[in-house]
């Protein structure tokens, strides 16, 4: 499978397809022109594979996730999408190295895009503030002395409230002035953005698992975790085995 198109293997016949849903609607008729279509195999079902598996699994067919090789093996037979498709298909057919799929359809894949804007929000908000800490350090000392013993928060909201003339930024010190206020806005929306998804992750976790969100040492986080390891369709998880599968 490349980026732009999906290769796939029938038997000994392979064919490659554009990405887009007609490329799926293409691949789906193809594959059932050979014959009865018992079950696909896909990789990637968590990423590049998941439009696939989900249009296949609408229109009623078995999909199912394919592990990729270990790294040994791929290395000694190279990278191939014709090979890795041929892999995929016999793996299918002789039910090695698959699993049921997350099916990514219901509350719990809003929580885990939700959390993954959130970390990146949590990212860069930390990324701007280790960056006013940099600037701070090298500072000229007229300029350190007025801020270096504030508290954090009380730093950069005096940071945020400064006024600086762009038309001076020739001087250090305006520079300097000009680039915190800067970070520490930007501290400061970030800040924002993420108290409101820890809210809407609060609601969204509490509705999907209640029972979970009230146990001791469980929070939001754990528990919005716990909920993406299982995924929307917690019938695939059938065993601690399959947990750890799934978590790793």
């Amino acid at each position: 499978m490349s980026l732009r198109c999906w290769t796939a293997t029938v038997g000994w016949w392979v064919h490659s397809f554009p990405r887009p849903r007609a490329g799926y609607r293409q691949l789906q008729a193809w594959m059932r022109s050979a014959g009865v279509l018992g079950r696909v195999g896909v990789e990637g079902t968590g990423s590049y594979g998941a439009g696939i598996c989900r249009h296949l699994s609408a229109a009623g067919i078995e999909v199912v996730e394919v592990n990729r090789p270990d790294r040994a093996e791929r290395r000694r037979r190279g990278k191939s999408d014709v090979l890795d498709a041929a892999g995929a298909a016999e793996a299918a057919r002789a039910g090695h190295r698959i699993t049921i799929p997350k099916s990514r359809d219901g509350q719990v894949e809003s929580v885990r895009v939700l959390r993954l804007d959130r970390a990146s929000a949590v990212q860069a908000r930390t990324k701007a503030f280790q960056l006013m800490d940099q600037l701070i350090v090298t500072a000229p000392e007229q300029l350190r002395d007025q801020i270096r013993r504030l508290s954090t928060m009380r730093l950069i909201r005096s940071c945020a409230a400064w006024r600086a003339d762009p038309a001076a930024a020739a001087d250090p010190v305006v520079a300097t002035r000009i680039a915190l206020k800067k970070l520490a806005c930007r501290y400061l929306q970030l800040n924002e953005e993420v108290t409101a998804l820890d809210k809407l992750l609060g609601g969204l976790v509490a509705e999907a698992a209640p029972q979970l969100i009230t146990t001791f040492g469980i929070g939001v986080d754990t528990a919005g975790q716990l909920l993406i390891t299982v995924g929307d369709n917690p019938g695939r998880v059938h065993s601690e085995a399959a947990l750890r599968c799934c978590a790793e």
